[in-house]
């Protein structure tokens, strides 16, 4: 981890799903009772992970971008049928059995909760240190819209990759957004529960924020992803002490 030097912060860029949104407590919720606890979380896991693993595999071979409500829908059907039939043999009866469980599981993204840490830190960095804040992350707008009511944070806009154009953690997905809130990538902190993600701001100039979520980055090496952001932090409790101190 290195000290950045203090700057004039003028704005705070916020992954959201993981980073701000607890999307393994609403998927697991979403999955009958009667499907012990343990599958249902390591299921919305390896979820998680097929849905990355897709949209890696998309940006590898020059793809165009996909709804992310189709690609929940492919990575959770391919998740099912290359082996995980029998690893999730629960889940799969479940989802073949019944359409309005497999629909209320897809739907089920756009409606999350946020984790405990963040509204009171984002209340402190917007009051207190007067920045702006963001949301730049890969998905819809509408996709957004609907998380933001469900968790009812508020942000001063909402970026999706479908507006930009690109996923991230493309160059030019960080350099769109700051040209179009008038930043300069010095005036700007990357908040994140992705390693990959703090990585591309940060080759643009942006400051990084490493945000510790036990739901998320499950196969990168912590330490490593200590050495890689300017803060690495276990929790969002204490970004508005950080992004004071980076201020002058």
């Amino acid at each position: 981890m290195t000290t950045p030097t203090p700057s004039d912060i003028k704005a705070v860029f916020f992954d959201f799903m993981g980073t701000c949104l607890d999307w393994h407590t609403g998927t697991i919720s979403a999955l009958p009772s009667t499907i012990p606890e343990p599958v249902r979380s390591k299921f919305a896991l390896d979820w998680r992970q097929a849905f990355f693993d897709s949209v890696a595999a998309r940006v590898h071979d020059g793809l165009e971008m996909e709804s992310v409500d189709e690609t929940l829908k492919k990575s959770l059907d391919a998740l099912l049928e290359r082996g995980g039939g029998d690893k999730y043999a629960d889940v799969k009866a479940v989802l073949d059995r019944d359409e309005e469980v497999k629909a209320k599981l897809l739907a089920q993204w756009h409606h999350m909760s946020p984790w405990p840490d963040v509204s009171h830190a984002l209340e402190q960095i917007k009051q207190d240190l007067g920045l702006e804040i963001f949301v730049v992350a890969n998905g819809t707008t509408r996709l957004q819209l609907d998380l933001c009511h469900s968790s009812g944070l508020k942000f001063d806009m909402l970026f999706s990759s479908q507006l930009l154009g690109c996923y991230k953690p493309a160059r030019e997905a960080y350099e769109r957004v700051l040209e179009l809130v008038g930043q300069r990538a010095e005036e700007v902190v990357m908040v994140a529960a992705h390693v990959y993600d703090l990585r591309g701001a940060r080759e643009v100039g942006m400051k990084t924020v490493y945000v510790e979520r036990w739901t998320d980055d499950v196969c990168e090496d912590k330490g490593l992803v200590r050495g890689a952001v300017d803060y690495y932090l276990e929790g969002m409790e204490g970004l508005p002490d950080v992004l004071a101190g980076m201020q002058r």
